[in-house]
């Protein structure tokens, strides 16, 4: 496992503890779940789901002709933890009426879509055919001789 894997899946594992001790606090404290329910589900299914597809996809899917994109993989972690974490630090107050934070949470929506559009480019370089992969054999057959 590489360095960036390790940090999709132990950032995914905390985004974990952070959506199920939010969950926890909300029996405890009714009045928390309004302004945090929304950060609740986007640490569950962004923070832990999508982040952990990301680093196991990045680390276990093939890598035709010994592709490397840690480039990749760091720019995608980067954009989304620095989008999730300005979503979730900054949405229960914008819920409770600090409207002036409403460009904020534009920007760390947009961090986490270009999360997602460079790993789905990253990954689309990533799925090739058998018969593509084939190909690419031997064409790089064809040039070391």
């Amino acid at each position: 496992m590489g360095f960036w894997h390790f940090l999709f899946v132990r950032a995914a594992l905390f985004y974990l503890v952070h959506a199920a001790f939010l969950g926890t606090l909300f029996y405890l404290f009714p009045g928390l779940a309004g302004p945090f329910r929304p950060s609740h589900v986007h640490a569950g299914l962004v923070g832990f789901f999508l982040q952990m597809v990301m680093g196991v996809a990045y680390w276990r899917m093939p890598r035709p002709g010994g592709l490397r994109q840690d480039r990749l993989e760091g720019l995608t972690f980067a954009l989304l933890n620095a989008g999730l974490l300005l979503r979730l630090s900054l949405e229960p107050f914008f819920l409770t009426g600090h409207e002036g934070l409403r460009p904020w949470l534009a920007l760390s929506g947009a961090l986490q879509l270009l999360a997602t559009l460079v790993f789905a480019f990253a990954m689309n370089q990533r799925v090739v055919t058998a018969d593509m992969l084939r190909k690419m054999r031997e064409a790089r057959e064809r040039r070391g001789r």
